[in-house]
């Protein structure tokens, strides 16, 4: 069946785009559009008359937009049908072979028809290519330096910096090292200050790259589960006394995978617990700024705990291909890790520094973010609750994900078997700092809403052939997980 836009559609979506002149405006905002999964792969543009009508520009403007989209590999004429929506290299030009390898795996329509939720990251916001482009723009002031910048652009910093200062925790924008991710900044932190001899208090379940970027510095870990219903503080708490761990590495805001968020008063009593065994906390805020109920979220666990070391991230408020994260770090910590930080490298990436630093500047782009992902989660969980209504949840107030559990263990045989029906989703134990949850599978709301309900459909139908399969723990196949 063919996908079609209507002209309406394709006006509103398209907003105030220039009109100096108003055919390359139109072009360079259906090329966003396009590259940006807003208006999908495949889909019936509308007629030219028809979208001059909803513009209200000339027929000449949308034609040469349209001959624009064509000759940039973004669209192609069908005769006798239209045109239609592509993009430069095919479906697969968005895939990285380590993360979707050619495996054989196929939707039901073919391996175009596959449905990838490993991935907790989506397809970038409406703002990003308009920032990438002012940023081009300001590189030539850089290029007459060496390019290196360890600790990052002091704007950039800054910029960080003021982020904390409006949620109630005073920051210097010396205190921010700039990093190439949160995963970047979890492994700099390990790398400074743990060794063969320390222990790391993590939680379970967790993200699993973050561990195991923890792990490579030598650190032996050690797990404290988070419930279906939170944080167990006494268990916390015990947990400390036993071990007496070097760091504690946490996730305090919309926990992967659970979706938890650590209140106010949760947080002063964790810190109570860090204090009296020594412990410094590493707090992981990559989700933090995803709040899609319009709440207020607590203070920073930093707040309640000055040695605390907090993580960020723009990968999930902004999108993943910026590649930059951030550590916020007492005053006494920043050198140490800044000269760890040149063991494994130099900086990050100046021009996604000047991208980031004017994104920070506006909530603009982090609002329609936020607003995109709002409609996919409730997409989501109106498709799970009519689907799969034995399956348990509890409603996310933000993050990216939705942590499930199944009536049965039976996550890993349920991974496969949807897989081979053309969605692939990430079962619980992925997320086991310890083994187990195989009773648990993960489900990001990464997609647009009609994709989602598709992929719904498929696992309801792999969990109707696997429910009553005895658990023969079978090894499945692993993925590559970066989100």
């Amino acid at each position: 069946m063919v996908q079609t836009i209507t002209a309406t559609r394709v006006a509103t979506l398209a907003g105030a785009f220039s009109r100096s002149p108003a055919y390359a405006g139109l072009a360079d905002a259906l090329t966003e559009l396009i590259g940006d999964g807003r208006v999908g792969l495949g889909v019936r543009l509308p007629s030219e008359r028809d979208l001059t009508t909803a513009l209200g520009v000339s027929r000449t403007t949308v034609t040469r937009a349209y001959q624009v989209l064509r000759d940039t590999g973004y669209a192609e004429a069908r005769r006798g049908a239209g045109t239609f929506t592509r993009v430069p290299g095919g479906r697969s030009r968005a895939h990285d072979r380590a993360l979707v390898p050619g495996s054989g795996a196929e939707g039901p329509d073919g391996p175009g028809d596959l449905i990838d939720l490993n991935c907790a990251a989506t397809s970038a916001p409406p703002g990003i290519a308009a920032a990438y482009g002012a940023a081009v723009a300001e590189l030539p002031a850089y290029l007459g330096g060496h390019g290196y910048f360890p600790a990052g652009l002091p704007a950039l910093q800054a910029a960080i910096a003021r982020r904390y200062d409006e949620r109630g925790l005073p920051t210097d924008p010396d205190q921010v090292v700039v990093t190439a991710g949160a995963l970047a900044a979890a492994a700099l932190v390990a790398q400074a200050l743990t060794g063969p001899r320390d222990r790391v208090l993590v939680e379970s379940p967790v993200y699993p790259n973050a561990t195991q970027a923890i792990a490579n510095s030598g650190a032996r870990l050690r797990a404290v589960p988070v419930d279906p219903g939170g944080w167990d503080l006494d268990a916390v708490g015990a947990a400390l006394d036993e071990v007496r761990p070097t760091l504690s590495y946490l996730i305090a805001d919309f926990q992967n995978p659970t979706g938890h968020v650590m209140t106010d008063a949760q947080r002063a009593t964790y810190a109570g617990h860090l204090r009296r065994t020594g412990t410094v906390a590493v707090v992981d805020e990559a989700h933090q700024a995803l709040a899609l109920d319009g709440q207020a979220m607590p203070r920073p666990f930093a707040a309640f705990d000055p040695r605390t070391i907090t993580l960020g991230s723009a990968s999930k408020s902004h999108w993943g291909g910026l590649r930059l994260g951030w550590i916020r770090a007492p005053h006494d910590q920043v050198e140490r890790l800044t000269r760890a930080r040149l063991g494994l490298d130099l900086g990050a990436p100046v021009l996604e520094q000047l991208v980031l630093t004017r994104l920070l500047a506006s909530d603009d782009v982090v609002d329609r973010h936020r607003a995109r992902l709002r409609e996919q989660r409730d997409a989501l969980l109106a498709a799970v609750s009519e689907h799969l209504p034995e399956w348990r949840f509890h409603r996310p107030a933000g993050g990216l994900a939705l942590w499930c559990e199944l009536p049965a263990a039976r996550g890993s045989v349920l991974a496969v078997e949807a897989e081979r029906r053309g969605v692939v989703v990430a079962p619980g134990p992925a997320f086991a700092a310890e083994g187990g949850l195989d009773r648990f599978v993960r489900v990001p709301w990464s997609r647009p809403p009609a994709e989602l309900a598709e992929a719904v459909r498929r696992l309801a139908a792999a969990w109707e052939a696997v429910r009553d399969r005895p658990a023969t723990g079978s090894p499945r196949r692993t993925r590559v997980m970066v989100a």
